[in-house]
């Protein structure tokens, strides 16, 4: 961290100095819909698609709090940044915003009084959505109940609390670029390769960070750690990737959250499935699926082979251990809290989504987003209702959380867990 720190002074040192140079245009461009955009109940049932795509619910809305209100905390290596209401409050959201300013912001990072905004919203991705998308998204948040909800200041450390300073950061990673169509492939794959860069934002958290906290150009979907979670690679990559995935486990794991062999989704990446992937039409999801396999094949150090039945969970049936494991207290504690919804074979018994067989959470050694699943718990959205775990922060200590991943590594992974009670103490 403190390498890190050291190199994004000295980088707002030289953007200091670039602002001298460069002025960063903060004018508005004029917009306006195509004569193919639709109005009135159309306008808005496609804005509020299109803003399901675009996973807006998921940073707008603070745990607890109302939808689109804002609220939500990002912890950063220098601070603390608030997403803000972006219901039609005019006092506290976007009710005064024109729609030129609107688009501005979402494609350019800069707020309605000109004030550059932090790349903790992913404008760098929401660069390529199309005008008549953005003003879709628009006329779908004007249509929302307003709830009038302050912004909560940011707690940066100087000199990153200086915006101007994003002006230098852009000129370097922001592209002026809306989505082109690749005339060489399919209007399928373009589509895909649209949700996945743009609207979906994939790789805002499957793509490695460089130092200036930019994604690193040429490792495009090869994976990244985010708020402590592992956001694995997703190209086509068989031992790292999804190069061993089929098409129709792929689309049952963006669509419900789980697929058959491969376990199900945590963290953000549930939260991803619940609010935005799971809405999008059969067509959509075909088409994001198809970019997805189609990118080529990206080398990973986050995580390796996955072993999708070894001896142990072979060998044990749903409700018991195979005769002669050795007892342990990962066992013990797996015995009492967790084999009646995972089962002992690894191949849930409550429900499909409760299977741990072939998931990379179970076939990391380091356990880092094992560990934080068995603190925090689970939940994904169904249209029969959510599907949750529950965390077990408060009733585990640090050394019985180590414990039990350890045996879940082993047991469903084939692997020697390497979690340790301070690193539990850490993820808290």
């Amino acid at each position: 961290m403190k390498r890190y720190l050291v190199t994004m002074v000295l980088l707002t040192a030289g953007l200091a100095g670039a602002t001298a140079f460069f002025s960063w245009p903060a004018g508005l461009d004029p917009v306006a819909s195509s004569p193919s955009q639709p109005t009135g109940e159309a306008l808005l049932a496609r804005g509020e698609y299109l803003t399901n795509a675009a996973d807006c619910a998921a940073c707008h809305t603070a745990p607890g709090g109302r939808p689109f209100a804002g609220g939500r905390a990002f912890q950063l290596p220098f601070g603390t940044i608030y997403a803000p209401n972006i219901t039609p409050d005019r006092e506290t959201g976007l009710g005064a915003w024109s729609d030129a300013e609107f688009v501005r912001a979402v494609r350019r990072g800069v707020g309605r009084h000109g004030e550059d905004l932090y790349p903790a919203f992913p404008y760098t991705s929401y660069s390529l959505i199309s005008d008549d998308d953005a003003l879709a998204i628009r006329a779908y948040l004007a249509s929302l109940a307003t709830i009038r909800s302050p912004a909560t200041e940011n707690t940066l450390i100087f000199p990153f609390n200086q915006r101007y300073l994003m002006r230098g950061w852009k000129l370097l990673f922001l592209s002026s670029r809306r989505f082109e169509f690749d005339t060489s492939r399919s209007e399928g794959w373009n589509r895909g390769a649209y949700l996945a860069r743009a609207l979906a934002h994939c790789g805002e958290c499957h793509t490695p960070r460089n130092l200036f906290f930019a994604t690193k150009s040429g490792s495009e979907f090869a994976g990244a750690i985010v708020d402590g979670w592992k956001a694995y690679n997703i190209t086509s990559d068989r031992t790292a990737g999804i190069g061993g995935w089929s098409e129709e486990a792929l689309a049952s794991y963006l669509s419900t959250g789980q697929a058959d062999g491969h376990g199900g989704a945590s963290g953000s990446m549930a939260e991803a499935v619940d609010l935005s992937l799971r809405h999008l039409t059969p067509p959509d999801m075909a088409a994001l699926v198809g970019y997805l396999r189609s990118i080529p094949p990206r080398p990973a150090m986050l995580s390796g082979a996955v072993e999708s039945n070894p001896p142990a969970s072979a060998a044990s049936s749903p409700w018991a251990p195979p005769d002669g494991e050795p007892e342990s207290q990962g066992a013990r504690i797996f015995a009492g809290s967790c084999a009646s919804c995972h089962g002992w074979d690894g191949n849930g018994q409550q429900v499909a989504s409760a299977a741990l067989r072939g998931a990379r959470t179970v076939n990391d050694p380091a356990g880092t987003n094992l560990v934080r699943v068995i603190m925090e718990g689970t939940k994904v959205g169904s249209p029969v209702g959510d599907i949750a775990m529950p965390g077990f922060a408060g009733s585990l200590s640090d050394t019985e959380i180590a414990a039990i991943s350890n045996y879940v590594i082993g047991h469903f992974g084939g692997k020697t867990g390497s979690v340790t009670a301070a690193d539990v103490k850490s993820a808290r």
